[in-house]
Order: C-alpha cells, then structure tokens, then sequence
C-alpha cells in the first residue's frame, strides 16, 4: 500500500472520523497538524493538495482527497478486510450513504457548522433558541435510526458511525443529550466510547473543541 498521510487537527470532527476509520482498519499513517488559527490551511503548499482549503485531506501515495465523508469509504473500499464497516450491498450501503448525508447536511453543516464557524472565527457570541432546537430535533432523528438497529445503519458498526459520532460528541457543547428523551441514542453513544481507539480518535479531540466553544461564554437569545 502507499504512504497515507492525513492533514487536520483533532477539534475538527470530520478529521475524527477519518482518524476513527483508519483506526478502526488499524492502517499505518501519518498525522499532520494544520494550525486553522494560524491560517496554515491557506498557504500554497496546502493549497496544492487541497484548493477547497478545508481539513481533512488525506495523501495516498501522492494523491489527494478531500471531505471526511470521500475519504473513509475511499479507506474502507481499498483497504478494509472486508466491507462490514461499509457494505457492498446496495440497499445495505444506500443506507449508510443516507447516514452520512444526514450528517453532512443537518448535523455538521445546518447545525454545528453554522454556529461553530461565527462563534470560534467571528466573534459572535449570540446563538438563537431556534438553532439549538434544531439540534434536539436532529437527536430525535438520530433516535429514530436506531429504532430497529443497535447502530446507526444496522446491527453492526459503519462508517456512519464513525462520522455521526463525532458531531455529536460535538453539538453537546450546545445540547446536552437527554438520556430520558432520547435512551436509544445515549445508549449507543456509550457503546461507541466503549471503542479501544474512541478516546484518542475521538474523545480526546471532542473534549478539545467543547472547551473552545465553552471558552467563548456565549449566550442564547430568543
């Protein structure tokens, strides 16, 4: 195989979800730090490999991808033993691609995104009632997933997984989740932490950018 190398930093959540899978397919790589604050996601060099300017990006023997979503089942479907954590069953993975879509679209991008990017780079430090019912209400849809499944997708770990967990270990900073309310998705957020690699994957990196967000004393208004 070819040298991976991937380019984040560990409050980023989809930069988690990729150091989640390559965990979870216990792949050799390298990690390389790109400071946001300091603007290094901007400099020419990374530019080249990536012009959306955005973590992650993974190398893979002198190629690059980009989005956590492309490069976890890009990992899983040239590197994974089998195809368990992203399956090559259609309606199985049609699934799993509603999963992450879910994720990309609501939770990161129409819930965590949106607040995050003014609070931590702008300044703002008002968020409305309205965008933290948004997030109950993702849990709630989250809940429902798991009606029939213990995972997210099935009865067995995926990629969606993978990549809805480290939003929501995230959107907590704003919501905490209420075990009363939603006891399926608690449930399941404890058998992710249950992982061998969850705290450094995930753990660790979540606790890092709950801290950030906690350190800017927002306040919400109606």
């Amino acid at each position: 195989m070819g040298k991976l190398v991937l380019y984040g930093l560990d409050p980023s959540p989809p930069v988690r979800a990729c150091l989640l899978t390559l965990k979870a397919l216990n792949l050799p790589y390298e990690y390389k730090v790109v400071n946001l604050m300091a603007k290094e996601h901007l400099s020419e060099e990374y530019l080249k490999k990536n012009p959306q300017h955005t973590v992650p990006t993974l190398e893979d023997d002198g190629h690059f991808i980009w989005d956590s979503h492309a490069i976890i089942a890009y990992l899983v479907s040239k590197y994974g033993k089998d195809d368990s954590l992203y399956p090559k069953d259609l309606l199985k993975r049609a699934v799993v691609d509603q999963r992450m879509y879910f994720e990309a679209g609501v939770l990161f991008q129409g819930g965590l995104r949106n607040i995050t990017a003014p609070l931590l780079f702008r300044n703002r430090t008002q968020i409305s009632q309205h965008q933290i019912d948004a997030i109950v209400e993702s849990y709630g849809f989250l809940e429902s997933f798991l009606k029939d499944y213990k995972y997210m997708a099935g009865d067995h770990l995926t990629i969606a997984d993978l990549s809805i967990v480290t939003t929501v270990t995230s959107l907590v900073a704003f919501a905490e989740i209420d075990a009363s309310k939603f006891p399926k998705l608690s449930a399941w957020l404890k058998s992710m932490e249950s992982l061998p690699y969850y705290e450094e994957a995930n753990g660790a990196g979540a606790k890092q950018l709950v801290a950030m967000v906690k350190s800017k004393n927002f306040t919400i208004v109606p």
